[in-house]
């Protein structure tokens, strides 16, 4: 580990010379990083200037780091060979039993890293490729969210309430901007969801008032912020250049804003941020475990409850999958297999004996 972690801190990422498995890429548009730079700074500032989310470039990074380990930090990223890359993604499918949409992302990192980082164009062999049907998700009934919502700390009932109550994504639900949530017309707007598109949603009838009380508490917890000067909020780079006074202004708030004041790691600026993802799961999984209810429950349950109970009511499946943002309608179709009467509601010959 030590010797991967050296490879990684202190060889440049650019070859003076292709390698044997790769060629070099054409010419394209792009960032050439500093040749003298760490692999590890290179990829970021290629990263930065792609406009890469945050989490993506951790994920992206963090592959990179397993393809070095995986070689024990003998080899160099810009050295292996087309049957090495190949090796290291069949050993994700039969050793480590990922799930194809990992196999894929981490697919996709290695092809960011020899494109754009290393500006190589890359030559991979055939590997296994991960065939693992997709599993049915985890749904509660419609009482057991009453239980799993009555057993949750009052002060994260409101956020878990609007996971269920919009089929929200739990990163979507957080970065929630005031400007986002439209109480005059029971809208809220998603920005940037998965696959970086834009959608709306409901505000459910039941908590227009508790979001409306809610907000009106982050709006003292803001203005006490600005009267310490201390009332800005992260904006993405380009915004923030575009609107220079937008992060103090109150349309830019987080709905869901954090507790306490931080450094942020990545400008050392000290803001509030919006509440961890992290501290929601923990509060799932604790009132779960208050609720006794026997099934691996997450944040993520919910909006498959969401989409589940929907279809049990009878709204149809295009309406279903708008709400959720899929792309593809069979996306949505999973949820017809756990609703509780699929189909027509057909019954069993047993129930007939």
């Amino acid at each position: 580990m030590v010797l991967s972690m050296l490879m990684l801190n202190n060889l440049s990422g650019v070859p003076e010379s292709a390698p044997n498995t790769a060629r070099p890429a054409r010419a394209r548009e792009g960032l050439v990083p500093n040749p003298k730079a760490r692999l590890k700074d290179q990829f970021h500032e290629v990263c930065r200037f792609k406009h890469l989310a945050l989490r993506s470039e951790e994920a992206y990074w963090a592959w990179v780091v397993r393809l070095v380990r995986f070689f024990n930090g003998k080899i160099h990223p810009k050295d292996l060979n087309r049957d090495q890359l190949a090796e290291f993604l069949t050993h994700l499918a039969t050793v480590g039993q990922v799930a194809a949409s990992t196999q894929n992302q981490a697919l996709n990192a290695l092809m960011f890293l020899y494109r754009e980082v290393l500006h190589l164009e890359p030559a991979v062999a055939e590997f296994e490729r991960v065939r693992r049907p997709a599993r049915l998700p985890e749904v509660l009934s419609q009482p057991e969210v009453s239980k799993l919502l009555a057993a949750v700390a009052a002060e994260h009932q409101l956020p878990l309430q609007l996971l269920y109550g919009t089929g929200l994504r739990l990163m979507e639900l957080l970065r929630l901007r005031v400007k986002d949530v439209d109480l005059a017309r029971n809208i809220i707007l998603v920005h940037a969801g998965k696959g970086d598109k834009d959608r709306s949603t409901m505000v459910p009838e039941l908590l227009q008032v508790p979001l409306a009380n809610h907000l009106e508490r982050v709006r003292l917890m803001w203005e006490a912020d600005g009267r310490k000067g201390l009332g800005a909020v992260y904006l993405p780079e380009a915004l923030a250049r575009k609107y220079p006074s937008a992060a103090k202004e109150w349309c830019w708030q987080w709905v869901f804003p954090a507790r306490g004041l931080a450094n942020d790691p990545a400008d050392g600026v000290m803001r509030r941020h919006h509440v961890k993802e992290d501290t929601l799961q923990r509060a799932v999984k604790l009132a779960a475990a208050r609720a006794k209810i026997e099934k691996n429950v997450s944040p993520h349950t919910l909006r498959h409850s969401f989409a589940t109970h929907l279809l049990e009511n009878g709204y149809d499946i295009r309406t279903v999958q708008t709400l959720l943002g899929h792309k593809d309608v069979a996306t949505t179709m999973i949820y017809t297999h756990v609703m509780q009467k699929p189909g027509l509601g057909v019954k069993s010959p047993l129930d007939q004996l």
